[in-house]
């Protein structure tokens, strides 16, 4: 195991460049296979990059005011005092990494924006109250929590299936969610990740001479820059309104009034808007004026930096793998070598394939979909259980795919190489156990 760890480390730190180089490689490696395997010209292929470059632009500002609205709640003085709180429960490193990664799991099943940024705030927190934590592993074990997210209660795939007239309906009509998410396959998946990913990160703890560590100190000044001041000088009425509490009161109590009204006209559902529109109000609140509301945001934008600029370029590797029919061909190549035993096996491996170059579940369901469940209905294989192939496929290679990984390394200050060798290693052995799950229920 430890020089299965390391070796992994050392391949990761060494070969993995930064992600937005990455995103680079892959649209000329994308391009290249789209030529080579599919009928498509090079003037076509330059229609469908070019062409779905913009198609991630209401996703990718759902995931900067992910980040943004995270930090930006998670610097007020109230969830500083209860993340630090709850920071000082692990007393050793061991204890540290188990309760991240329980953390993440549990609120990535919630739901999964919540989940990536409560996981890293946490680990942020962890960090600066344990000592002798690896800091690398304490924030890969807060994303590893995110591997769950298909199998939860903010699935898009389940969630899609699972309401009238989507766009499937005529092929596995409106599936409820007792059918994937409270499955006993789902639920044998979930509650085996729960036990076992814990248990992988404390494995992969490297010895106290080898540890990452880093100086709680920065951390501590980084926070500390996000904390604002008022100023007390003699105040015009515009400095009034930006240091008026009652004003940041009010729009906040509006804000949480329509959530609540929302719930009760609409029923309990979290989604990213909701997610993102609780974390607006609740730091508004919070900060007590808009000044020190505002100070907290200019603080907290430079950390989705990397998200602004990379979606697009991963929209656009949709766009190619989508209308050239590449990912249409990468599934037909895994059904072609299935069988009625080995199909939702397959199908997951598929789904993990396209899952580099769709990182997205419900764009990867809406190009996976027609071909899967037209395959499976000749096979005589369960529809349901063939969507949560898809969306589990979809989950377990995120482990190295650094498209999500984004807002956890921003609030971490970390690069993708620091924490995708842990990925590598989870994902190997989180594969293997999803797989067999599929294979034999």
């Amino acid at each position: 195991m430890k020089a299965m760890i390391s070796f992994s480390n050392r391949m990761m730190q060494r070969y993995m460049p930064d992600p937005f180089l990455l995103v680079i490689v892959l649209t000329f490696f994308v391009i290249g296979l789209a030529i080579v395997m599919t009928d498509s010209t090079p003037v076509q292929i330059l229609e469908y990059w070019g062409g779905g470059f913009w198609n991630l632009l209401e996703f990718s500002m759902q995931m900067v005011l992910i980040v943004v609205t995270g930090h930006v709640m998670a610097s007020s003085p109230f969830f500083k005092k209860l993340l630090g709180n709850l920071a000082s429960i692990p007393k050793s490193p061991g204890q540290a990494i188990i309760l991240v990664t329980l953390v993440a799991l549990i609120a990535c099943w919630i739901n999964w924006g919540f989940g990536l940024i409560i996981g890293a705030l946490f680990a942020r927190e962890i960090a600066k109250k344990v000592d002798g934590v690896d800091y690398r592993l304490l924030i890969a074990s807060a994303y590893s929590g995110f591997i769950i997210w298909s199998g939860g209660l903010s699935s898009s795939i389940a969630l899609t299936i699972a309401t009238p007239g989507h766009f499937t309906e005529n092929l596995i009509g409106v599936v409820p969610t007792s059918e994937t998410l409270f499955s006993t396959l789902n639920l044998v998946i979930v509650i085996g990740l729960i036990i076992l990913v814990p248990t992988i990160n404390r494995f992969m703890m490297p010895s106290k001479e080898q540890a990452f560590l880093i100086d709680r100190r920065i951390l501590e000044e980084a926070d500390d820059m996000q904390a604002g001041t008022v100023e007390h000088i003699e105040m015009t009425p515009a400095d009034r309104l930006e240091n008026s509490k009652v004003l940041s009161l009010l729009i906040g109590v509006l804000g949480l009034s329509f959530l609540g009204f929302n719930i009760v006209t609409n029923g309990f559902s979290i989604n990213l808007n909701i997610v993102n529109f609780l974390f607006l109000f609740i730091g508004i609140i919070l900060h007590k004026t808009p000044k020190l509301f505002l100070e907290a945001v200019t603080s907290s934008v430079k950390s989705a930096s990397g998200i602004i600029i990379q979606f697009p370029f991963y929209a656009g590797l949709m766009g190619i793998v989508t209308a050239s029919g590449l990912a249409g061909m990468l599934s037909n190549a895994f059904i072609s070598i299935s069988n009625e035993e080995t199909f939702l096996m397959f199908t997951l491996w598929s789904a993990g394939l396209v899952n580099f170059f769709v990182p997205s579940g419900g764009g990867q369901w809406a190009v996976q979909a027609p071909v899967m469940l037209e395959a499976a209905q000749n096979l005589g294989v369960s529809l349901p259980k063939t969507a949560m192939a898809v969306a589990w496929g979809d989950a377990w290679t995120n482990m190295i795919q650094p498209f999500y990984a984004l807002p956890a390394l921003a609030i971490a200050g970390l690069k993708a190489k620091d924490i995708m060798g842990y990925g590598l290693v989870i994902m190997f052995i989180t594969g293997f156990f999803i797989s067999a799950v599929f294979y034999f229920l």
